[in-house]
């Protein structure tokens, strides 16, 4: 069977959360189904790093979609086009934007609708896109695959989706994020905060990442303990970062906060390694693979208590609320003021992190893949 794929987020050292998942799910599945042929459409010139097989057919389909009028047209004239003259029999997104116009059967994942609960985190136009046409491509698809059941609760009571329709295909995380040995702790921290010990946040800047109440809680927590504790805020600059700036500026310990920028993955895994704790309080997360590099790292985690974070951490994690300043420092202040606490957290973390691999994702994907094909089968 021909299986066109939608891979324009597969960047060469640009990859985020959605990138991630595609790059990994579809390495391992392309090269355990050679009797497959794969149509990789990207919006761009592509490294030949993603081109794991040979049952991978690669093919550049302009314009590059990434503004909301190339989306439409990318997604309704470009790939109908890109889909025929290919004669592909299946169509897979893994970004949650697919075509309205083809006739192709689609499996999409969507990762997750923040964007349907908090519209003005987004700019407007993006917003008004997303929002009109993400119900449309739940409705559209074959089968929806999504990244927890926090999400599948979510499109399902929002876009009114049969829950039936869609399967949960949790994230994995990178093999690179391991514990690390006491030498490379040692030179991490010498590298980036002068030898002490660091909280981190790892992800884009973006308002629903709750930064800028990170950054409060963090100054209160320095205010509070008098220590000598760092923060280090990993991640790319997205949009609407002014109250991150505003914050940031006012803060009193503003000299202990460390932003890296993006990172690739071989220094994230360092610097997540060497990490006293993970303080991720996003108020929306359809997943948060942060929450389980950091277990894989046996770096204890504080998250927030909302949509998919409880269900991913477990009992591996101190929850907050995201909302209160407050929640966050005493949090910050618990974890630092009580050793029993972080082995307790790592211990309960080594147990709900297998539950979280590439392979399992890969294998629960194909699995949504195979319901459509099956189906297709047995009507020819």
């Amino acid at each position: 069977m021909k299986i066109a794929v939608n891979t324009r987020l597969l960047l060469k050292d640009r990859l985020e959360g959605i990138g991630w998942f595609t790059l990994e799910s579809l390495k391992r599945i392309t090269q355990a189904h050679p009797e497959h042929e794969f149509i990789f459409i990207f919006d761009r010139p592509y490294s030949q790093e993603f081109i794991f097989s040979n049952n991978i057919t690669p093919v550049v389909v302009s314009p590059q979609a990434r503004h909301p009028l190339l989306f439409y047209i990318w997604f309704e004239r470009s790939i109908p086009k890109a889909l025929k003259q290919h004669n592909a029999e299946l169509f897979l997104s893994t970004d949650g934007f697919i075509s309205l116009s083809s006739t192709v059967p689609t499996v999409n994942v969507i990762h997750d609708i923040n964007f349907a609960h908090n519209p003005k985190d987004l700019p407007f136009l993006a917003s008004k896109y997303l929002n009109h046409y993400f119900p449309l491509y739940a409705k559209k698809a074959k089968r929806l695959a999504t990244v927890s059941e926090f999400s599948k609760d979510d499109i399902v009571s929002t876009y009114n989706i049969d829950p039936e329709k869609i399967d949960i295909v949790y994230n994995g995380a990178n093999p690179l994020y391991k514990p690390l040995d006491d030498k490379t702790i040692l030179q991490t921290k010498q590298k980036y905060t002068g030898g002490k010990d660091y909280f981190i946040f790892v992800g884009a800047l973006h308002p629903r990442k709750n930064i800028a109440r990170l950054l409060q809680a963090f100054d209160a927590f320095k205010k509070s303990s008098g220590s000598d504790m760092k923060l280090v805020i990993v991640g790319q600059q997205m949009f609407k970062t002014s109250r991150i700036q505003n914050v940031y500026s006012a803060m009193t310990h503003m000299r202990d906060v460390i932003f890296t920028g993006h990172l690739l993955p071989e220094e994230l895994s360092v610097i997540m390694g060497s990490a006293f704790a993970l303080t991720f309080v996003p108020y929306f997360e359809g997943f948060g693979i942060p929450i389980i590099e950091a277990m894989n790292c046996d770096v204890p985690v504080i998250t927030s208590n909302i949509t998919s974070m409880p269900e991913i951490a477990g009992d591996g994690a101190l929850l907050v609320d995201p909302y209160s300043v407050d929640s966050i420092k005493q949090a910050m202040l618990t974890i630092t003021k009580v050793p029993a606490m972080r082995e307790k957290l790592i211990a309960y973390a080594d147990m709900q992190k297998i539950k979280f691999t590439w392979d399992r994702t890969a294998e629960k994907l194909w699995g949504c893949i195979e319901k459509v094909i099956g189906k297709r089968l047995k009507s020819t």
